[in-house]
């Protein structure tokens, strides 16, 4: 798919990895729609940064986790630019639970966690998909993480949403098909996001020494990772991880 002049949305486009991935598909000629669930003044920050790629930027709040939130958003931005292609869910939420910590596993902190990581997702697809497949075409990218891939990262409710993430990108590339490709990158461990900074010093240098560079993903590698997906004709349902040689699916 040509990018020059098509429309993206990007959850969490104000995050650490976020503006990378905004500003990859701007210096791609991607207009851009930063979504943002708090810090206004910092998306628009972002905003104003994207215009150097000379591009139309805005800024949109949404819970994500909100059916009419997600759908007001969806309006919003097509009434906005006139139409949304790409859509990418980079929106997430994490706690440092230890794994056998179950007592501090609550109820609220899982279903925090499950609601922002992986039913706003989902909101989001059904969302979008019918507006891209009247468009003829569009593109999704789920950002998850290795934790999808096995029992490791900030808590099990962490591990487990992003797990479902990754399953949720192969259901909806079938339920979306053939117009709306759907795609995920799983990055490691990756230095200067929120997400990051919610971790227990140890456990960040234990996923920096445990990856066979012995060092952290790199933000822009998957912020243009995420370009190429939006850019495919023929991958749709699949998984690419980024994690400096960590994880091996």
């Amino acid at each position: 798919m040509d990018l020059k002049g098509k429309v993206a949305v990007v959850t969490g486009g104000n995050g650490g990895l976020g503006q990378r991935i905004c500003h990859a598909l701007a210096a791609a000629g991607c207009h851009i729609a930063v979504v943002y669930a708090k810090s206004k003044a910092e998306a628009d920050g972002v905003a104003r940064d994207l215009e150097k790629h000379q591009v139309a930027a805005a800024t949109f709040a949404c819970d994500v986790t909100q059916r009419s939130d997600v759908q007001r958003l969806v309006d919003d931005v097509v009434k906005r630019f006139g139409r949304l292609d790409i859509l990418v869910n980079d929106a997430a939420y994490n706690k440092s639970i230890p794994f056998p910590d179950l007592d501090n596993l609550t109820y609220e902190e899982w279903t925090k966690i499950i609601d922002i990581n992986l039913t706003g997702p989902m909101l989001l697809h059904k969302a979008v998909g019918p507006v891209m497949k009247r468009q003829g075409g569009g593109r999704i990218v789920n950002i998850s993480s290795v934790a999808g891939l096995g029992p490791t990262g900030s808590s099990i409710a962490y591990a487990v949403s992003k797990a479902g993430l990754i399953h949720l990108t192969k259901c909806m590339a079938v339920a979306l098909a053939p117009e709306v490709l759907v795609n995920c990158v799983a990055p490691g461990l990756l230095e200067g996001t929120r997400a990051t900074a919610n971790l227990r010093p140890e456990v960040v240098e234990k996923g920096r020494q445990a990856s066979l560079l012995g060092k952290a993903a790199d933000k822009d590698d998957c912020a243009d990772q995420v370009v190429t997906m939006c850019r495919t004709n023929t991958m749709t349902g699949q998984t690419i991880v980024i994690d400096s040689g960590r994880t091996f699916h």
